[in-house]
């Protein structure tokens, strides 16, 4: 079996990376460059990518256009925000952001003769962006079917996503089971040294840890 792997960096992708590995395949890591504010996750998945010993491709699109607050200085990152995280669509959401990169992922996989995408999507604690959810996964997927090659000639490309009905914490538990290297990864919507504990990513991820029972090995501020 032959997969691409949707890798950012953060806790999620990398755990999806070690199951994608578990499971048994042949695994090309794919990351992307389109503008974000940092590129601290995109480090972090190059010394993941050196630590498994696989192929890393990072590919440059340049999303500088596209509204949201993880791309170069459109609005602040939203800190301390209450109630449940997943009740609106924040202003760190990018707009299409995984349909671009899934028909990306979808293209490589066509070229390398790999027959599914491992996608790190997550509809349980994730903060409200629709391209988490099950509905968007299985729409893609028929898109797949109609839209390329082997879908066309009865082989589809398969999207794997193993922690979409995951909370945070279940999510740590699996990443560590695996041996994901963790302590390497980054999800902060920051850049910087340390992470800074306050927007979104940093809330569920801590939340996760201390539900899990383990200690995040990051450095936090």
């Amino acid at each position: 079996m032959k997969a691409v792997v949707l890798l950012s960096g953060g806790l999620d992708s990398t755990t999806v990376l070690a199951q994608a590995l578990e499971d048994g395949c042949e695994v090309m890591a794919l990351g992307f460059s389109y503008g974000q504010r940092h590129t601290r996750e995109l480090d972090s998945a190059r010394r993941i990518c050196e630590h498994y010993g696989i192929r890393q491709v990072v590919v440059d699109l340049d999303l500088s256009s596209f509204r949201s607050s993880l791309i170069g200085g459109d609005g602040d990152v939203p800190e301390d925000r209450g109630g449940c995280l997943a009740d609106e669509i924040p202003s760190t959401y990018v707009p299409a952001r995984n349909i671009i990169f899934l028909s990306v992922a979808a293209g490589l996989c066509e070229s390398i003769g790999a027959d599914r995408i491992y996608i790190g999507v997550n509809a349980v604690d994730y903060s409200g962006y629709p391209d988490c959810r099950p509905e968007f996964i299985g729409a893609f997927e028929r898109m797949l079917e109609a839209g390329t090659k082997a879908g066309v000639e009865g082989d589809p490309i398969r999207i794997v996503a193993p922690i979409l009905h995951a909370s945070k914490a279940d999510i740590v538990r699996l990443g560590i089971r695996l041996g994901a290297p963790l302590a390497l990864t980054w999800s902060c919507y920051k850049g910087g040294d340390r992470a800074c504990r306050r927007c979104d990513s940093c809330r569920l991820r801590l939340r996760g840890f201390e539900e899990a029972g383990f200690k995040d090995e990051i450095e936090y501020e």
